[in-house]
């Protein structure tokens, strides 16, 4: 406790609160401990058995890596790992790999929607379930799915007093009320009652579900990497926070829901705004990439080292192409965002392969594909047998979905030549990144976090918590009217 006093008109400060508050030394504030622990809500700490109100949000194709999900999990912290885009057999490898570093948790394991590939997101429930896996982090859902309910509730059940015990946590990131709105309610009636008839619930899981909203927490993803609707946090925030009170004013929940904060939180300074405006956590994501334990290649860090926040742009998305969804990538030192521009352009324009004119058949060959059409479609087919093979079989019947899946192998692989460091594809690299990623640059500009081998995950979140707890304390002083000389 630190107490505030004035001293012959100038400020002075002393820890011991007697004798201060008389006239010759009039108190004219008092600062209470903030320590980094005390930020956000006790109820998810206590939920997911963290120290800090904060977790690592995934990055698909392993971007988010084990080691970040157990080096942020062994620090008090929880991290998500990026399981989209994997197939099943990754998955269950990384979940071996996490669940034996650490066998109390905390950790999450995302599930990515995939609306035109429903066996994927089917096999991972299939794969949470059978490991016990008991939170995940739903991302870039646009309204419920059956996997989402069949996960959520599998884990219900009843404690002695009548009461819904939750045994599968979810966690989703949204950034429009309409679709927030899936995650506060319960479950779609119609959707458990065919859970119900296929035997993959009980009928009394099925009843509870009814009780409770499908998800325990919702982040409200703002200006975000990936998967954005660049949405304001400033604006956004408030807006969800009082959503999710005339819902739960409806619903009544015995447990209210969490809201948390993600996207551009990468300064201590961001961090306090989300915490000021009533986040119950934080989510840090484009500056977890550019740590040491990240996914990403070497090469992928040194060029977020170096991105400014201009340096962000929108580009069509691999998992929703057909749906024109964008993600937030960066522009910096690649081409990327201008190729997918123009497959876009084209599937818009067009309606199969055969249709394109020789020139822009030629060009897709020669600069984007670097390779015949053909070749490409041989490789799609190899990869969609392993992967769904009715996506083949619909690209059969359907000549404009063939010529997506066709583009879609370049937006897909692109993401893995950055993580695997193809020399011969830098210039397609996709590195998803938000503006944050310059913000942190330049707060990390002079520190040692300005050198890419110091930017280790722990360090830099717990960095961010604690720096934030401290202006907290100098914002705390201001709200009571003490004008510090550095303010």
């Amino acid at each position: 406790m630190v107490f505030v006093f004035s001293d012959q008109g100038r400020l002075a400060m002393s820890d011991q609160g007697g004798g201060v508050s008389g006239s010759d030394y009039p108190l004219l504030a008092v600062l209470p401990p903030i320590p980094a622990q005390s930020l956000g809500s006790q109820r998810f700490k206590e939920t997911y058995g963290t120290r800090y109100a904060l977790y690592g949000g995934a990055m698909a194709n392993a971007i988010s890596s084990e080691d970040m999900v157990i080096e942020m999990g062994r620090a008090g912290m929880m991290a998500s790992f990026g399981a989209g885009g994997l197939l099943p057999a990754r998955i269950e490898e990384a979940i071996i790999k996490i669940k034996s570093a650490l066998p109390n948790g905390p950790y999450l394991f995302n599930m990515l929607n995939s609306p035109f590939e429903p066996l994927m997101e089917q096999r991972a429930v299939d794969l949470y379930l059978q490991h016990g896996i008991r939170a995940i982090e739903a991302s870039a859902y646009l309204g419920m799915t059956r996997g989402l309910v069949r996960y959520r509730a599998s884990g219900l059940s009843l404690d002695q007093q009548g009461g819904v015990v939750i045994g599968n946590r979810i966690i989703a990131k949204v950034s429009r009320k309409e679709v927030a709105r899936h995650f506060l309610s319960p479950a779609p009636e119609d959707m458990l009652r065919k859970l119900v008839e296929d035997g993959e619930i009980s009928e009394q899981q099925a009843q509870l579900a009814r009780r409770v909203p499908v998800a325990d927490d919702i982040t409200v993803e703002a200006d975000s990497g990936g998967h954005t609707d660049n949405r304001p946090l400033v604006a956004l925030l408030p807006v969800m926070l009082a959503y999710r009170a005339s819902l739960q004013e409806k619903y009544h929940y015995a447990e209210p829901v969490r809201i948390g904060a993600g996207g551009g939180i990468s300064t201590p300074a961001a961090a306090l705004a989300a915490f000021m405006m009533g986040a119950d956590y934080l989510v840090t994501g484009s500056i977890n990439q550019a740590c040491v334990e990240s996914g990403a290649s070497d090469e992928v860090r040194a060029m977020l080292a170096q991105a400014e926040m201009t340096d962000v742009i929108m580009a069509p998305a691999s998992d929703m192409f057909e749906m024109g969804v964008k993600v937030q990538v960066l522009k910096r030192g690649t081409l990327f965002p201008m190729r997918a521009g123009k497959l876009y352009e084209l599937y818009s324009r067009y309606n199969s392969i055969e249709e394109l004119p020789a020139s822009e058949r030629e060009n897709l060959e020669s600069e984007i594909f670097q390779r015949s059409l053909e070749e490409v479609w041989v490789e799609t087919v190899a990869f969609f047998k392993e992967r769904d093979p009715r996506q083949i079989e619909k690209a059969a019947q359907d000549a404009h979905y063939k010529m997506a899946l066709i583009f879609r192998w370049y937006l897909g692989l692109s993401s893995r030549w950055a993580a695997r460091a193809e020399a011969s594809r830098k210039m397609d690299y996709q590195v998803w990144c938000g503006p944050s990623m310059g913000a942190f640059n330049d707060w990390a500009r002079g520190t040692r976090f300005e050198a890419i081998e110091n930017r280790k995950v722990v360090d830099v979140n717990r960095t961010l918590l604690e720096e934030c707890a401290y202006l907290s304390r100098v914002q705390m002083l201001r709200m009571q009217g003490i004008e510090l000389p550095f303010s």
